[in-house]
């Protein structure tokens, strides 16, 4: 069986690569950015690494040409935030580069496995700001990821038929690169208080939840919104 991972270098995705070949998948990465993380996962996993923007449809076809014929798996992992901060003070330019990775490239990624596979199991990785709104920080990516809860459901009915199963994960805080990148990299422990178990999640914790879902275990699930946020 042959998982393809989007966004898979890093964080979650990486910590999903290590579980799925744990598991036995012959896992395909993609990546846009951090190319050494790529090849140091490829020495350590044996895994193929494809460099691929999940906004080009284009770069899309090439990851699952590179994948082969026989993908039984999707991990619509790649997503990105901004500078974190109140709606007022984002930048447009930030605000389409969010809704474009998040949103048009998790349906480009979606579509292709849709076109392609014969069965199996897609999972989108969502957020449990989907439904707290992230005020004052993540608004926008709050929206973002609450359109992938809505493509996961519609979807998941879509391809029933078909015998492929749509699932989404919502994880909570998680120890990722993400909140550097946004400006807050102390977010996980500044929140910790805030979460029901006191502390922040670990990508490893995110990979188990993944791995369930793409596993015979959830053969009867489809369409379903797995929240592992620690009970926010």
């Amino acid at each position: 069986m042959t998982t393809v991972i989007t966004g898979g270098s890093r964080g979650i995705g990486a910590a999903t690569a290590r579980r799925l070949v744990r598991d036995g998948h012959r896992v395909v990465i993609g990546y846009r950015q951090a190319a050494d993380d790529a090849r140091r996962l490829e020495d350590e996993l044996g895994v193929l690494a494809v460099r691929a923007d999940t906004t080009d449809e284009d770069d899309v076809a090439r990851l699952f040409d590179a994948a082969g014929d026989d993908v039984t798996g999707v991990v619509n992992n790649a997503g990105i935030t901004s500078p974190a901060g109140p709606l007022t003070d984002l930048r447009t330019a930030d605000l389409r580069r969010v809704v474009d990775v998040n949103v048009i490239g998790a349906i480009l990624v979606a579509r292709e496995a849709a076109r392609r596979m014969t069965g199996g199991c897609i999972v989108n990785v969502s957020s449990g700001a989907a439904t707290l709104g992230s005020p004052g920080e993540y608004v926008h990516y709050a929206a973002t990821k609450a359109a992938v809860d809505a493509l996961t459901v519609g979807l998941a009915k879509e391809l029933a038929p078909r015998g492929i199963r749509v699932n989404c994960v919502q994880p909570g805080t998680i120890r990722t690169d993400i909140h550097q990148l946004s400006g807050l990299p102390d977010r996980p422990d500044r929140v910790a208080g805030r979460v029901p178990l006191g502390r922040a999640g670990e990508p490893d914790e995110i990979a188990g939840a993944i791995a369930w879902l793409l596993s015979a275990d959830a053969s009867y699930a489809t369409g379903a919104i797995l929240r592992v946020t620690g009970g926010t």
